[in-house]
């Protein structure tokens, strides 16, 4: 009886040794959180309002051929180490002009000599690619692999970033293989805005003049982007909403309109507001425009510590190297004291008869 007792006992008690003693193939056992050969890391990118995050483990190479023999040719491999790699995009992109639409993926990779394939499979949350199943998968892309420097530590980059797009770029021992990723950016920024504007920014002026500023600023949507201005204007009429206003007309063509809301945006400017119209003007090369609006910025607002900076940049560009010293120095007076060391500045340039406005 006893014996027929201790038989499944003892089978019982070597079962869970086996399993307690359960290891990785670089010798961590899986029951507890101890440093693993294959440290995790986490790299990100940011592509307009769009999230790129590849979590993965980083084998070493420790002077040993990797590919072709460490990792095999024609095999799907798990393109890290330990748990599945994966790629999270937080909206819709393409990888290599091909759809995939936004989530969290097991990213696979298959070597090749001369071509790699690369792999996002809808199961994200697997052992490395034991349990792979290319039934799972969302996409696949052919991409070339490249000669690289010697990473010993495996490595995934964001390259080559643009304002839509970017390439990302696993690299390890002397091996490269890149993927482009693009973002519709206009469109899921167009989409957010109105997402966003629903809430309680619809009640300020503020967010329905960056909306239509965006669109402005990358010439798309320009209907709505009016629409937005009138909404912004009609929360609270501001230099801002209306200076805008006048820019979003002009780029429709209807100048008449615009000129007249800059009117009425000049009209309602601040001291510091003119002094800046007036830079971005000179940025414009439209410099008699802005040495106009200097010269009436010290009308209607004469004590001002940027009137004066504003009319040193009149004097400065007639070649009067003596009054623009002077209104430089009244402007420092007001000025607040970051900007005193570029003024500071201005006036050594101007001592040396140098036009501040070059």
């Amino acid at each position: 009886m006893f014996k027929s007792r201790l038989l499944p006992l003892l089978s019982s008690v070597l079962l869970f040794a086996s399993f307690s003693q359960a290891q990785t193939a670089t010798g961590e056992t899986l029951m507890l959180d101890l440093p693993r050969a294959s440290q995790h890391a986490v790299v990100s990118q940011r592509i307009g309002i769009t999230d790129i995050t590849i979590n993965y483990h980083r084998p070493l190479a420790n002077g040993r051929q990797v590919w072709g023999k460490l990792v095999p040719y024609g095999q799907v491999w798990r393109a890290g180490a330990n748990e599945n790699t994966s790629v999270t995009f937080t909206d819709p992109v393409t990888i290599e002009g091909q759809n995939l639409d936004k989530g969290t993926y097991g990213l696979h990779m298959i070597p090749g000599q001369d071509q790699w394939t690369v792999i996002f499979s809808k199961n994200a949350s697997a052992w490395g690619s034991f349990t792979y199943k290319q039934d799972e998968d969302a996409l696949r892309v052919n991409v070339k692999p490249q000669a690289a420097e010697l990473h010993d530590a495996l490595t995934y980059d964001f390259d080559d970033v643009k304002p839509d797009s970017a390439v990302v770029t696993m690299r390890w021992e002397k091996v490269a293989v890149p993927f482009k990723v693009h973002v519709n950016v206009n469109e899921i920024v167009t989409a957010s805005l109105h997402r966003q504007m629903h809430g309680l920014n619809q009640y300020y002026w503020e967010g329905w003049d960056d909306a239509a500023q965006y669109f402005l600023v990358n010439k798309i949507n320009l209907d709505e982007a009016l629409k937005d201005e009138d909404l912004s204007i009609q929360a609270e009429e501001r230099y801002d909403n209306l200076m805008n206003k006048s820019k979003i007309l002009e780029a429709m063509g209807r100048k008449q309109d615009a000129e007249a809301f800059r009117t009425q945006a000049l009209d309602k400017a601040n001291a510091l507001q003119l002094y800046i119209y007036g830079r971005q003007l000179q940025g414009d090369k439209k410099q008699d425009e802005a040495l106009a609006i200097y010269k009436s910025n010290a009308k209607k607002y004469p004590d001002y510590w940027t009137s004066h900076l504003g009319l040193a940049r009149v004097y400065s560009a007639q070649g009067d190297f003596d009054n623009a010293v002077k209104e430089l120095k009244m402007s420092m007076t007001g000025a607040p004291e970051a900007n005193k060391n570029a003024l500071d500045g201005y006036v050594k340039r101007l001592q040396a008869k140098e036009d501040i406005n070059r």
